[in-house]
């Protein structure tokens, strides 16, 4: 009996002493209250004054419904396709290797296979997966270029499933950008906004068809402007305009070409591509702006060709340590390291260490922002330049210029003269040497001549072209269609016939 009592004491002082250490470590903190005496107010020099201070920009009470309402109807699906060549696809767009794209960077552009596989070797196509918005009732689509580049057909997907084939008006590899057509009427669009007057901080909200989930919606806020991320260059060569929107809201492959638009549901951009170490959405996504985009489809649709007006000069973002190296008394601007001879720019009387701080009164002190403002100009169009030039202000009008440095408009050339820009004599390639060299179709480049494939490549005669970047070529009609009003850098790929085991690249820059 007095064991049994010393085992219920020894129980009961064991529990009281571990309720106490339950006290004095906190375990118990959710009905613990202790009530602590305010500190004495401190001003700090960043605290708002609550009797001045806004809620500016507030999210929608209703949600973003308005913005979708507007916009999923005028968002289409794009389902591009091509000629399969073997191999499994690499989830980019047609023609392009993954070490064209910086790391960091994926443009949206997607495999429609919702299960994410790449296409099998013995599929007949290769397909790919992007957006459209429509911009007019009767059927034309702005998207980007590198949705529609080297596809073969296009098939776009209303909203309400509707189908239809479309048609290339035109493209712009210099900013990303495309127009097509498909036969409609009535059909529901979106309206422009002016993505000049887009801030920082405001929402928005994304529309497309990411991994094929049609007329997906998601929203964020804008995270800058006027953004270069280096990745339309590699298409578009040097005359390439970089200025994105960048925003948080979600976007993944297939995104791109889609709406980015305001609450309102107006268009700002036209999303393009994601910085992400893995493909999919890591934090940012970019679009084009739509005060680009709107100029771009408005020459594609009148023009053909997209027409630029150049100033004519090659330019240096500036910063603290080139601005000491050049003795310059600033830390911001876009520095002039040279003028070209009988350019807009001479002829405005700008010099090489000039520094460009504005146009038309909008200040450009990076160069994604001044190539964005003189991109939205013709040849012909006159700019006023706000320059600095020995620590002091001035002004000067230019009128710009065309790549052959006049101010005409610039015509779309004609498939034959595309070609013998490239200085080279092409034939098709006979069906023995086909059968020989395994390969189905292509052009034989017979002779070479004065211009861009002998100044640069080292391509022989006999070569046998059977891809431009990356879509295969029939004969020289396809070869020619495929050429036509291309600019930036292409990849001519193909064999020769006394070594058809080795597939040989060439790389050419036409401006």
């Amino acid at each position: 009996m007095k064991k049994f009592l010393f085992i219920v004491l020894a129980a009961v002082v064991g529990g009281l002493a571990a309720l106490g250490g339950a006290q004095l470590f906190g375990w118990n903190e959710q009905v613990k209250y202790v009530e602590v005496a305010p500190q004495p107010a401190t001003n700090y020099a960043n605290f708002a004054d609550p009797a001045t201070t806004v809620n500016v920009n507030p999210a929608p009470t209703e949600g973003f419904s308005v913005a979708a309402e507007k916009a999923v109807p005028a968002v289409v699906h794009i389902k591009a396709s091509k000629q399969a060549s073997g191999g499994r696809g690499n989830g980019l767009p047609f023609g392009m290797t993954p070490d064209q794209i910086p790391d960091a960077f994926r443009d949206l552009f997607g495999n429609p296979d919702s299960e994410g596989r790449s296409p099998r070797r013995e599929a007949p196509l290769q397909q790919g997966s992007g957006s459209g918005v429509i911009i007019s009732p009767d059927g034309y689509i702005a998207t980007n270029n590198h949705v529609v580049e080297g596809a073969e057909n296009l098939e776009v997907v209303l909203d309400d499933q509707r189908t239809y084939e479309a048609e290339v008006i035109g493209t712009d590899p210099t900013t990303d950008i495309a127009l097509i057509k498909i036969k409609g009427e009535n059909l529901p669009t979106i309206k422009f906004a002016n993505s000049d007057e887009v801030k920082i901080g405001e929402w928005v909200v994304a529309v497309g068809n990411p991994f094929s989930l049609t007329s997906t919606v998601t929203a964020g806020i804008v995270s800058a402007k006027g953004r270069s991320i280096d990745i339309v260059r590699r298409s578009g060569g040097e005359l390439a305009i970089e200025s994105f929107i960048q925003t948080d809201a979600v976007v993944n492959p297939g995104n791109s070409g889609g709406a980015l638009v305001n609450i309102n549901g107006d268009l700002i951009g036209i999303n393009t591509a994601i910085s992400s170490p893995t493909g999919v959405f890591a934090g940012y996504s970019f679009a084009v702006p739509s005060a680009i985009v709107k100029k771009v489809v408005e020459d594609l649709r009148e023009f053909g060709v997209v027409q630029r007006g150049l100033l004519g000069a090659r330019i240096i973002e500036l910063n603290t340590a080139f601005a000491d190296e050049q003795g310059i008394d600033r830390d911001n601007g876009v520095y002039i390291s040279e003028v070209t001879p009988n350019s807009a720019a001479e002829e405005a009387g700008l010099q090489t260490g000039d520094v460009i701080l504005g146009v038309d009164g909008v200040t450009t002190l990076r160069n994604s922002e001044l190539l964005e403002q003189l991109g939205r100009r013709r040849p012909g169009d006159q700019v006023t330049l706000t320059y600095e030039r020995a620590g002091k202000e001035r002004t000067a009008v230019a009128t710009l210029k065309n790549e052959d440095g006049t101010t005409d408009v610039v015509r779309p050339k004609a498939p034959e003269e595309e070609v013998m820009e490239l200085g080279a004599e092409f034939v098709n390639l006979d069906e023995d040497t086909a059968e020989e060299i395994g390969v189905v179709g292509g052009v034989t480049v017979a002779d070479i001549n004065e211009g861009i494939i002998s100044e640069q490549t080292k391509v022989r005669p006999g070569f046998v072209i059977t891809k431009v970047d990356g879509r295969n070529v029939k004969d020289v009609e396809d070869f020619q269609k495929t050429i036509k009003n291309r600019r930036g850098a292409i990849r001519l790929e193909g064999v020769y016939p006394d070594d058809p085991d080795r597939t040989v690249s060439y790389a050419i820059v036409k401006q």
